[in-house]
């Protein structure tokens, strides 16, 4: 949790608050694909794309 904290920290002091769409969308399709490793979801997540 202090990763993130870290992460939002920075991108305030820096002013990206552009990043914050693309790292939302990363960790998105990050959980989709841990998601989709080994269970009885995969073949439903698989006709999303």
């Amino acid at each position: 949790m202090e990763l993130l904290k870290d992460l939002f920290d920075f991108l305030k002091t820096r002013k990206k608050f552009w990043m914050i769409p693309l790292i939302v969308i990363l960790l998105f399709f990050s959980f989709l694909i841990i998601l989709s490793g080994g269970s009885a979801i995969a073949p439903f997540i698989y006709t999303l794309f």
